[in-house]
């Protein structure tokens, strides 16, 4: 099964809403970018939170047999970013997140919000 960027996007939305990420945002950056189709923002509460949020939404795409393009920041726990090549799944603790505040460097792209919780892109 092939999946549609927007499917992956809701996908890795799904896995971080079940590994409670929070104040997950979505931002369709296609239209504006050739970087990826869409961004997908959310923090963890620690450190060690966000890289069980990385490893298990990896371990969700490699099951569908999606590798990552480039994956950084899993050591740190920082700053975590797994690019799925037209979706990059952006991983923060707060305090980075307010410093790179990379929804007011995409503010001329779209927020998206997606349908989650229903796991569509196993219908299509």
């Amino acid at each position: 099964m092939i999946l549609t960027a927007k499917n992956k996007a809701s996908m890795a939305v799904h896995m971080a809403q079940e590994k409670k990420g929070v104040n997950i945002k979505v931002i369709e950056i296609g239209k504006v970018s050739l970087i990826a189709d869409y961004f997908i923002i959310l923090s963890g509460s620690s450190e060690r939170h966000a890289q069980a949020l990385a490893a298990f939404i990896l371990l969700e795409f490699k099951k569908k047999e999606i590798a990552p393009l480039t994956q950084v920041g899993q050591k740190e726990g920082r700053w975590i970013l797994l690019d799925f090549g037209d979706v990059v799944v952006h991983i923060f603790q707060e305090e980075e997140r307010k410093f790179y505040n990379l929804e007011r460097l995409w503010a001329h792209a779209s927020e998206v919000s997606l349908e989650v919780g229903s796991k569509k892109w196993e219908e299509e």
